[in-house]
């Protein structure tokens, strides 16, 4: 019995064969014509030269060609290796030498850093195009595609980190990772036949692409839209009905701050998650009157699979009333279900459940990566010695076992002596009416040390008065966590999946 990513698809054609599948502008395709493409589409690759274990890389916006070419793979027993759009040639090149791809799948308006990489790498990957009409190539071969033998462990998926602090590494997961966490997530999420997935967020980066795998599991609809802009996300989920969707707060908030964005266009949304990076509670609070359904946070890592928490309530905490039901849906959240989950000291002892020490997020399960792509020594370096996978990043757990991210160990800012956790900070800045984004970080001082710097971004048709912020600031923090410096910015450098980049903002310019 063949196991692997490839019985996900061919259990959903069988099962939901004249359901639709995708919607992806103009296109409709069921389940049925969706597991026609692609067996086509597999079998054109195996006529290339695709073999089990090959990595093919793809330079791809949202579509339908992502999907047809993740469940491809899966029946080749090939690896998946998405590539961030955004990233620079150079870049792009880096990863090629490090993963050796033996295609690239590439979308024509991308065709050009895709060339301008290929100049720079001593890797040489075939190219593969797609256009805005789908593949460019004809991969129409009839007959049965007869998926190669394949076991759970085997190597699926390979995601590069986003470089933003160093040499880009490929977080390693196998078939049984990335399976167990779509199934877990459609029992953590009620996913069904009937819900219809907004694929907003990229996915080419895990805080959406887990998606592929759970929504087809469930045999519910895939709607894309190419990338994010807040107004043609707020449409597609009027005009197409979309149920779920998971974005990073920076695009909830392009959403929530929308001129269009009133509640009634979001009357088919019964859950919208945020992950990717931490969110204020005053955001958190704006979604939930804009989208007037459930809110859920989010907290994950590339190397988890994402998922490590959710927000969704204990049973018994459905009763609480409102204001206390918002403190543990605000919360970072509870351990999902396919992993354990500790938070220990320096010395790796579990720190009190009570809200308020602090220590380190560690996690081990299914859904964990075995490492990083040819990299030994960083794989060892992530795992204790008992086997735990350290995610760097800090937080407390409550007496309900609800985690709440304080910072990124990297980004802990040591001013005078005294520790000042950036998310702090950054939530009281959002709670500012003329703040629509901030990022708050360290810069060197002679006296202090490091001293507290933010970043801010003006909300529309207002005007940031510093002097105003610094007294917010001090009516809600300790002096020493106030922001000392003060950048006002147009926009915040962000990744290719809309993550504010620290280190952009640390360094002399600012992209």
């Amino acid at each position: 019995m063949r196991e692997g990513l490839w019985p996900v698809l061919t259990n959903a054609r069988a099962r939901f064969a004249e359901r639709i599948a995708v919607v992806d502008g103009d296109r409709v395709v069921t389940y049925a014509a969706l597991g026609a493409s692609v067996d086509a589409l597999a079998r054109g690759l195996r006529e290339r030269g695709v073999a089990p274990g090959d990595r093919v890389a793809c330079l791809l916006p949202n579509g339908l060609e992502v999907l047809e070419l993740t469940f491809a793979l899966a029946g080749l027993g090939a690896v998946l290796v998405p590539w961030n759009t955004r990233l620079a040639p150079r870049e792009l090149a880096t990863i090629a030498d490090d993963c050796d791809p033996r295609l690239l799948v590439v979308h024509e308006e991308l065709l050009g850093a895709a060339d301008a990489a290929a100049r720079l790498a001593a890797a040489t990957p075939e190219f593969v195009l797609v256009g805005a009409g789908g593949w460019q190539v004809d991969f129409v071969d009839p007959g049965a595609f007869d998926a190669a033998p394949a076991d759970l462990d085997d190597l699926a998926h390979l995601y590069y980190t986003s470089g933003t602090t160093g040499r880009p590494k490929g977080a390693m997961l196998s078939g049984r990772n990335v399976l167990r966490h779509a199934e877990a997530a459609v029992r953590e999420l009620g996913i069904g036949a009937d819900d219809r997935w907004g694929h907003f967020a990229p996915m080419f980066h895990l805080a959406d692409a887990w998606a592929t795998i759970a929504v087809t599991i469930a045999g519910g609809r895939h709607v894309m839209l190419p990338r994010f802009e807040a107004g043609a996300a707020i449409d597609v989920i009027e005009r197409q009905g979309v149920t779920l969707t998971n974005l990073v707060p920076t695009m909830l908030n392009f959403v929530v701050h929308h001129p269009e964005a009133a509640p009634a266009r979001f009357a088919s949304m019964r859950r919208v998650l945020s992950g990717g990076a931490p969110i204020a509670p005053a955001l958190v609070r704006r979604v939930m009157e804009r989208f007037g359904c459930e809110y859920v946070q989010t907290y994950g890592l590339t190397e988890t699979s994402p998922y490590l928490t959710l927000s969704l309530l204990h049973p018994h905490l459905e009763s609480l009333p409102a204001d206390e039901q918002f403190r543990y849906r605000a919360k970072t959240g509870r351990a999902f279900a396919a992993v354990e989950l500790r938070v220990v000291d320096d010395e790796g002892n579990a720190v009190p459940r009570d809200g308020a020490s602090i220590g380190e997020i560690q996690a081990r399960g299914e859904t964990v990566t075995r490492g990083y792509w040819q990299r030994p020594d960083e794989t060892a370096a992530a795992f204790t010695a008992d086997g735990w996978f350290r995610t760097g990043d800090l937080a407390t757990i409550d007496a309900e076992g609800y985690l709440d991210i304080v910072d990124r160990a990297k980004d802990v800012i040591l001013t005078g002596g005294e520790t000042v956790y950036s998310t702090e900070v950054e939530a009281a800045l959002a709670e500012h009416p003329d703040v629509f984004e901030a990022a708050v970080y360290a810069t060197p001082d002679d006296t202090w040390g490091e001293v507290v710097t933010a970043a801010v971004v003006a909300a529309r048709d207002r005007a940031i008065d510093l002097d105003a912020l610094g007294v917010h600031c001090r009516e809600r923090l300790a002096a020493y966590k106030c922001p000392r410096a003060w950048r006002v910015l147009d926009e915040l450098p962000k990744t290719g999946s809309g993550k504010i980049r620290k280190a952009a903002l640390r360094g002399s310019t600012v992209p």
